[in-house]
């Protein structure tokens, strides 16, 4: 519980571009699938914006990814990424 406590806005956008990245994903792919622009996706990966729940468990689906993954600010339970 207390890494909720700690979660960090930029954490959360960086490790979302690592997994899009891995996942060879480009930035208007998951803009596409969000339903918003390249520009608004471009302002999540680098912090600008504000994500809801709601985004945030979207973005978690369409990366195949569970959203503890996402948020995760200890590196030992951070993201695990598989083919």
């Amino acid at each position: 519980m207390r890494d909720l406590l700690e979660l960090k806005p930029e954490i959360v956008a960086a490790n979302i571009r690592k997994v899009r990245e891995f996942r060879n994903y480009t930035q208007d792919y998951l803009a596409a699938k969000l339903s918003i622009s390249q520009n608004a996706y471009s302002k999540i990966e680098l912090g600008y914006s504000k994500l809801t729940v709601e985004r945030l468990f979207h973005i978690a689906s369409v990366l195949d990814v569970k959203v503890t993954e996402l948020i995760a600010v200890d590196h030992s339970r951070g993201v695990h990424l598989e083919h």
